[in-house]
């Protein structure tokens, strides 16, 4: 019976209502209590096997919004890829989502409401998490103890300390963990850091990244009854007990804190990403914000408006944000799939590259990049695809080659630390913070770092020791 060994004891629901079994209490009770990890990866062949070139590589599909729908479909469609299971809080998301598997490779996914079902089958070799944010680190640890690689929506983490404590699951398990930051494996992306790197704009000194799209306002409903669908407990999963309430659900999470890191972890963090690689560089030295609620003036908690400054030292970095600005737009679906450029005025989602000889600028989703020397004069640049196919692939690979992927969890924390940084010093209002790289804290300052980690709802907590 799989799901026994998630669920708490009788008595135990008796003394504390609600307790359910994380993935460490289950192998710290079970078989690594008497084995030990390495005995139990060993206990598990498909966890750290090697894989033939023939070999079927099978999924489990978390997540069935309608980003983890279509990263999810795309991946059944790879040669050797099985989706096995899709699973999600709500049993009637689900949808189309399993004919269009079925379709992708012959065989209908079983759908399940708790993952842990599928992280319990041997025969799983990886997990696609593509649930809200506030469920990623933990279902992604969860999934490295049980043995299976993770490709794992941006942002990876909902804060700073939890995203290490995946990167310390995936190097303790030998996992594969790939986020979800497709531009790392965009050819014009590599080419665009290549040109900077051999000095062609001179000394990069400063960056300016963009999120700057359009949005409308949002208010939130009254608190409503649960539909008989929902398992919404474990919906909340890490975040604070509340009632329902269809504004905190489904694509409406991205409104608050509890949830969510705002459009800076959520979406920015992929332009960060671009930045902080091309830059070369980790962590700044100081970061300071500001943010206000000032552009829709509705209901969301957090910012619709937003400008951080990075302090490296010897280079600066900023975020723009707005989610009220109608007119821009991210790259159009035209520029996309074609030999174009955007027109740059009214790119949402650009990085600006400015150096001591001249400037980069940049586009994702495949946006391409230009170069122009001191006298405005463009003299380089090349166009873009969507690198999403290339990003899925190199997972795949790297499952059976066992290296590390393009977008490694340890990049995509570092990228996501820069986002939570962000955030807390806007949170602090312009209070300058200073940032101590080796700890991943804020130097003598309580109040910034009580946004470093959050207080996770019993049953749901990542651990301290992975």
């Amino acid at each position: 019976m799989p799901m026994l060994q998630w669920m708490p004891s009788l008595l135990a629901r008796h003394i504390v209502k609600e307790v359910v079994m994380d993935r460490r209490t289950f192998l710290n009770t079970g078989i690594k209590t008497t084995l030990g990890a390495a005995a139990f990866m060993a206990a598990n062949p498909r966890s750290s096997r090697a894989y033939a070139a023939n070999d079927k590589i099978v999924f489990a599909q978390i997540g069935l919004g309608g980003r983890g729908k279509s990263v999810g479909r795309e991946f059944a469609r790879i040669e050797g890829v099985e989706m096995k299971y899709c699973c999600d809080v709500d049993s009637e998301r689900a949808g189309g989502f399993p004919d269009q598997v079925e379709a992708a490779q012959g065989k209908v996914p079983k759908a399940l409401q708790d993952f842990r079902e599928a992280l319990d089958d041997k025969d799983i070799d990886a997990v696609i998490v593509s649930t809200p944010d506030h469920w990623h680190a933990l279902a992604a640890i969860w999934a490295c103890q049980a043995g299976k690689d993770v490709y794992v929506e941006k942002p990876p983490s909902h804060n700073i300390w939890e995203g290490r404590k995946m990167v310390e699951a995936a190097r303790k398990y030998d996992r594969v963990v790939q986020v979800g930051t497709q531009n790392r494996s965009a050819p014009y992306v590599k080419e665009a850091k290549q040109y900077i790197d051999e000095g062609n704009i001179g000394k990069l000194v400063y960056v300016k990244v963009f999120g700057m799209e359009p949005g409308r306002a949002y208010r939130e409903p009254e608190n409503s009854k649960k539909p008989d669908s929902v398992d919404y407990d474990m919906y909340l999963g890490p975040a604070p007990k509340r009632p329902f309430n269809r504004g905190h659900f489904h694509s409406n999470w991205h409104n608050y804190w509890a949830y969510s890191g705002g459009d800076l972890a959520d979406d920015g963090v992929h332009q960060m990403d671009i930045a902080r690689w091309i830059m070369g560089k980790d962590y700044p030295k100081f970061v300071s914000g500001y943010g206000s609620n000032v552009g829709l003036n509705d209901d969301r908690d957090v910012f619709d408006t937003q400008s951080v400054i990075y302090d490296y030292g010897d280079l600066m970095m900023t975020w723009e944000l707005t989610q009220w600005a109608t007119y821009m737009r991210k790259t159009p679906t035209e520029v996309r799939n074609s030999d174009a450029f955007p027109d740059w005025s009214l790119s949402a989602t650009r990085v600006e590259f400015y150096g001591t000889k001249g400037r980069m600028v940049m586009g994702r989703h495949g946006g391409g990049w230009q170069a122009v020397d001191h006298t405005g004069k463009v003299v380089a640049g090349q166009y873009g695809r969507m690198a999403d196919p290339e990003h899925r692939a190199n997972f795949a690979e790297c499952i059976r080659s066992r290296k590390r992927p393009n977008a490694d969890i340890e990049e995509g924390h570092r990228s996501a630390v820069l986002a939570h940084a962000g955030n807390i010093a806007t949170r602090m209002q312009g209070e300058r913070l200073e940032f101590d790289s080796k700890t991943e804290r804020f130097k003598d300052n309580d109040a910034a770092n009580a946004f470093v980690k959050r207080n996770y709802r019993l049953g749901y907590e990542v651990p301290v020791t992975v």
